[in-house]
C-alpha cells in the first residue's frame, strides 16, 4: 500500500491552501485566495521561525478551516463508535495537537523552499452541493509537480477541510491505519495516551 510522506514544506504548502479554499464561495477568486494567504504566512516566516509566534499563526490561520471532528472520527474509524463521549473528546483534542505541532515545526524548520501551489481546473461537488473537492498542485524548482486534493464540505460557518489527499494518498487514511494498530494492541486509551506521549515529544 502507497504511504503518505508528509514532507515539512509539502505539509506548509497544503495548510496555506487550505487556508486559502476555506473561503470558497466569497467575492475574490480560488486563484487570488490561495496568492494572498500564501504571502500572508511566508511573509511571517520570513520574520522569525519563533516557535510561539509560529503556532499562534497556525491556530489563527490554520486552524479555524480545519473539521477536525470529522477527521478524527474518519481516522480513528470503527473503534470511534466505541469510544465514549470522553474518550471522543480526548482523541479530537489530541489528533488536532498532532497536526497543529506538525505544522507549527514544519513553519519553524523552514524546509518548504521555493514550493508553490497551483489551482488546478476540475472541482466536483457531491449531490447536495454541500461538498467538495479542490484540486491543486504543489509547485518546487528541481521536483516534479505533486497533486494535493481538498475534500471539503461546507458549514454553517464556510468551508471546511476534512480531508488532503496527497498524489492520491488520502492522510486521513494514513493516519488510519497507524491508529487501528495502537487500538488493536492498546485500546482507546492506549490510542489517546500514544497521541499525547507524541504531542509531548514535538514540545
Amino acid at each position: 500500500m502507497k504511504k503518505l510522506s508528509w514532507k515539512p514544506w509539502l505539509f506548509v504548502l497544503a495548510a496555506q491552501a487550505a487556508v486559502a479554499f476555506a473561503a470558497y464561495g466569497q467575492a475574490q477568486s480560488p486563484d487570488d485566495l490561495v496568492k494572498s494567504t500564501s504571502e500572508e504566512v511566508l511573509g511571517v516566516i520570513r520574520q522569525t521561525h519563533d516557535r510561539q509566534k509560529l503556532q499562534q499563526l497556525a491556530e489563527q490561520k490554520v486552524v479555524p478551516h480545519f473539521d477536525f471532528e470529522r477527521m478524527t472520527q474518519l481516522a480513528v474509524g470503527r473503534a470511534w463508535r466505541e469510544a465514549t463521549p470522553d474518550q471522543q473528546r480526548q482523541l479530537q483534542e489530541q489528533f488536532r495537537e498532532l497536526l497543529v505541532r506538525t505544522y507549527t515545526n514544519a513553519l519553524a524548520a523552514g524546509t518548504h523552499g521555493n514550493a508553490k501551489v497551483q489551482m488546478k481546473a476540475g472541482g466536483t461537488k457531491g449531490s447536495d452541493k454541500s461538498e467538495t473537492v479542490v484540486h491543486t498542485q504543489a509547485v518546487e524548482p528541481g521536483r516534479a509537480p505533486i497533486a494535493i486534493d481538498y475534500y471539503m464540505e461546507q458549514k454553517p460557518d464556510g468551508w471546511k477541510v476534512y480531508d488532503v489527499t496527497v498524489d492520491s494518498v488520502s492522510l486521513v487514511t494514513n493516519y488510519r491505519g497507524q491508529f487501528a494498530g495502537t487500538v488493536s494492541q492498546s485500546g482507546i486509551d492506549g490510542l489517546i495516551k500514544t497521541l499525547s506521549d507524541k504531542n509531548k515529544g514535538q514540545s
